[in-house]
């Protein structure tokens, strides 16, 4: 496994992550509490120190399940980042979207980063994590009905008190990341990129590698659909989110399982699933610090971090970049 610096900090994360989304069920299709402990502590033993995970992932379940599944592992060893802004227990701030919890009922997701609600998530965290402090804590989405000031305020705070050790954002634009940057070092933006999403490569990660800043790329196997297992027809779990994506209508999913047939031949040269030569691909990108990568099961996990284990060359690369600019996706 490779670690890589975070900005200029000494926070070092591993490039391949553990995207706890998936285990708190939420939005998912479900999972196996077990199999999500034992998918965390698999991920650990094959080197992945870092785990991503927020408290709207399954309303708590997800931080919880994680708090679980490393509370015999030294603290030290293990890089933990987690979020706020996303509040489904009041309705304040902006309306962002309604959905069903894990137990069915209906809520509604608001946007909202004031002080005093960035400090209650924090309590709240800790608590489900089981420890005494963050590794980086980031901002789920942009709130416009806060000042950016106040709630990187709040953040400061948090630093200072000790329970937080650095400062994030999560789906921020270059003029967001620059604007929340003036009142607090930001060392990181946690943003959408895959294959198949690469919209940040023209003016974020320029400016992120310039000033030192890092990129925490999530859905880098595109949520699923660039492991070649999603194929035409696909029937999605019921309330698993992704039979609603644009990306995975029935023309995109044709389009980008003809593109992974065409660098199957690779992966199966390195011995490796095209999950894996995917993975393997995004890390390597310029600017690019930490793949976050989702599992619900111990063989996911273990499969995931073994794709650290490969090596492209550059003709390699060029083979997988050429054939990938043929496709067009409609997102």
């Amino acid at each position: 496994m490779e670690y890589r610096r975070i900005g200029n900090t000494e926070l070092k994360l591993s490039a391949i992550s553990f995207g706890a989304w998936a285990i708190g069920r939420w939005m998912w299709g479900g999972s196996d509490y077990d199999e999500s402990i034992r998918a965390i502590q698999a991920a650990y033993d094959h080197g992945v120190t870092t785990i991503d995970t927020a408290p709207v992932y399954g309303q708590g379940e997800s931080e919880m399940i994680v708090g679980e599944a490393i509370k015999n592992i030294p603290r030290e060893k293990l890089q933990i980042l987690t979020k706020f802004g996303l509040r489904w227990d009041m309705a304040k701030g902006s309306y962002y979207f309604s959905t069903k919890d894990t137990k069915g009922r209906q809520i509604d997701v608001y946007k909202y980063a004031g002080k005093d609600s960035i400090i209650e998530e924090c309590e709240k965290s800790l608590r489900h994590l089981k420890t005494d402090y963050i590794d980086l804590y980031q901002i789920h989405w942009p709130d416009n009905t806060t000042p950016v000031q106040e709630t990187m305020e709040a953040v400061e705070i948090l630093i200072k008190s000790g329970k937080v050790r650095y400062a994030g954002v999560c789906n921020y634009s270059l003029a967001q990341f620059q604007e929340a940057n003036k009142y607090l070092d930001i060392v990181s933006n946690q943003v959408s990129y895959s294959m198949i999403k690469r919209e940040i490569e023209k003016e974020l990660v320029p400016f992120m590698v310039e000033n030192n800043k890092s990129v925490l790329a999530y859905s880098p196997l595109g949520r699923g659909i660039l492991t070649g297992k999603i194929k035409s027809g696909h029937q999605f779990a019921e309330g698993d989110h992704r039979s609603n994506l644009p990306a995975y209508n029935n023309e995109n999913i044709i389009l980008i399982n003809n593109y992974l047939n065409k660098i199957e031949p690779l992966a199966r040269e390195k011995k490796a699933s095209i999950g894996q030569l995917v993975i393997r691909w995004t890390i390597d990108q310029p600017g690019i610090s930490v793949a976050l990568v989702g599992a619900r099961s111990a063989e996911q996990a273990i499969q995931n971090a073994k794709a650290s284990d490969i090596f492209l060359s550059d003709s390699e690369y060029d083979f997988i970049n050429k054939e990938l600019e043929k496709i067009t996706i409609k997102q």
